[in-house]
């Protein structure tokens, strides 16, 4: 047999609709390099689908093409089965921008394959090492209490749990896009919520897990940056300290909130106590101090003298 360059095996993964956001996602895990390159296809205000067994990236770009027509999910997945004479080998799911769900697994399938589906998402599974994995992945996705992307994950770990895939793990992936092209301001949101790919670990979904929590401490410092836009100084702050304690080794959280907070606030001594305790583990501490003048003499730092004022701050 060869493998073409339309064709990998996948094993595997959920999409899904969170019915609270809007947002679609799509998870997978398999046991060949780069499984985030091939299998996830989403795109904001539009749907998503996952596409493997014998995988054909083709669906990717023709069903995303036919749900922004606003073709609901099973006649989407009815399409592109239609055009595809290896239906047969694989195994396609499909969501729709209003929660609409379709998924095929084709009879040549390498066993155990199969999928379930349910209220705004499907799980498939081929190549499984027993029983049960679309079972367990189902279940763990309507059942954990968490974010859309803690839902995600826990259902790649069910499917794990159940023993995954009969030859083990490598790669992981998990995207997330808004649940609308343009966001209120009428701004496009071309960029996805979540794009994070494992391409080659021992541990793919411990180490997917790692970055969907450093990705979601990411998007609470952006809101707290939201937040004081709003002139909600005391929530931005409170959300800033959370996504800092869950992400401690991002350095960068700490740095822009300080920076902002005495550009655009003069508040330079609170400033300097959100970045403070990042400088002091710095081997090149002196670095950073001289981004923040460099941030000023390109026009970044707007306020006139702030750069000088925190630095100040910090050394006190």
């Amino acid at each position: 047999m060869r493998e073409d360059p339309f064709t990998s095996f996948s094993t595997y993964s959920i999409v899904a609709r969170d019915e609270g956001t809007g947002q679609v996602g799509v998870a997978v895990q398999t046991h060949q390099m780069c499984v985030g390159v091939a299998v996830p296809w989403l795109s904001p205000g539009v749907g998503a689908l996952a596409t493997q067994a014998m995988t054909n990236v083709r669906f990717g770009p023709m069903g995303l093409a036919l749900l922004s027509e606003g073709l609901p999910a099973a006649k989407v997945l009815d399409a592109l089965l239609a055009t595809d004479e290896g239906a047969k080998s694989r195994q396609l799911a499909v969501v729709d921008r209003a929660g609409g769900v379709a998924a095929w697994t084709g009879e040549q399938c390498i066993p155990i394959a199969d999928h379930r589906y349910g209220q705004g998402f499907s799980v498939q599974a081929n190549m499984m090492m027993h029983p049960g994995v679309v079972d367990a992945m189902a279940e763990a996705y309507t059942m954990t209490k968490e974010d859309f992307a803690g839902r995600l994950m826990a259902a790649l770990e069910a499917a794990q749990g159940k023993g995954g895939d009969i030859r083990g793990m490598q790669s992981a992936a998990l995207k997330i896009v808004p649940a609308e092209a343009h966001d209120k301001k009428g701004l496009s949101q071309i960029l996805p919520r979540y794009d994070l790919r494992v391409d080659e670990h021992d541990q793919p979904l411990m180490e997917l897990a790692r970055l969907v929590e450093l990705r979601r401490a990411t998007l609470q410092s952006q809101q707290g940056f939201d937040l004081l836009e709003e002139g909600k100084q005391g929530e931005a702050l409170a959300l800033w300290e959370k996504a800092r304690l869950m992400a401690p080794e991002m350095e960068e959280l700490a740095f822009w909130q300080s920076v902002t907070l005495a550009d655009d606030h003069k508040e330079y001594d609170q400033a300097a106590e959100i970045l403070r305790p990042i400088l002091e583990k710095q081997v090149n501490r002196a670095d950073w101090v001289e981004l923040i003048r460099r941030l000023q003499g390109c026009g970044i730092l707007e306020t006139e003298g702030t750069a000088e004022a925190l630095i100040q701050a910090l050394e006190r």
